[in-house]
């Protein structure tokens, strides 16, 4: 599609299908250089600094920082609109997630017949930051991206949304430590539990979360919302 080259590189997220597909209990996976290089640069420098336009939610269950598009709400599906409070990169890629071509090479590369972007907003964590692990399971076709922009991750160090069997962290069977210009994508179903282990160095893990459904004019959503 003209005027969305070189943003995504699509042979990193094609050479994942297969691993995402056969992937058990649950499908998941990590696309490492999600995005193409340059692109990449402009989005990590133009990344919004948390501040009080930012939502916290600290709970007995997870402590987190979220920036909502356009300011809607959690459970707001994302409009077609620009924001103006972010830079033209971040913009162009919203708009690219909204386009058939980037959808279908989403279905594609997954298998799930998704049509749609729900969901669109940046999400941090900092020190003291965690989430339970827990699963939604909405609905049989909602796909899930976080997408990481965090340079210098050490391996072994809490941050990357893990995957797990259970909703125990004893029952962790992946985490990533690679989120710099990476993506971890999971299909959400009563067996996809996941979560993020407590931060406890002063760091901020920086992402952006996408949340694709299969949508029909008459029937709606296929998934029902959920608080992330």
């Amino acid at each position: 599609m003209e005027g969305f080259s070189n943003i995504v590189n699509w042979d990193s997220v094609s050479n994942q299908s297969s691993s995402f597909k056969n992937q058990t209990p649950f499908h998941f996976a990590l696309i490492e250089k999600f995005f193409e290089g340059d692109f990449y640069e402009k989005l990590y420098e133009t990344y919004p600094k948390i501040d009080e336009t930012w939502t916290l939610a600290h709970t007995a269950t997870k402590s987190q920082h979220t920036k909502y598009w356009n300011g809607i709400g959690p459970n707001d599906v994302v409009g077609c609109e620009d924001d103006p409070q972010y830079s033209e990169e971040w913009n162009k890629f919203k708009s690219y997630a909204q386009s058939e071509e980037f959808v279908e090479k989403i279905r594609k590369f997954s298998g799930v017949p998704i049509n749609k972007l729900k969901f669109f907003h940046f999400m941090s964590y900092t020190k003291g930051g965690f989430q339970e692990p827990h699963f939604h399971n909405v609905g049989p076709n909602t796909l899930v991206f976080m997408v990481y922009l965090s340079k210098n991750w050490k391996k072994g160090d809490p941050g990357g949304t893990y995957m797990a069997s259970d909703v125990d962290e004893s029952s962790i069977i992946f985490e990533p430590y690679n989120l710099d210009n990476s993506a971890a994508v999971f299909l959400d179903g009563p067996k996809s539990a996941h979560g993020v282990r407590l931060i406890t160095k002063d760091i901020e893990r920086r992402a952006l979360q996408m949340t694709f459904e299969g949508h029909s004019t008459d029937k709606g959503w296929t998934g029902t919302n959920y608080k992330s």
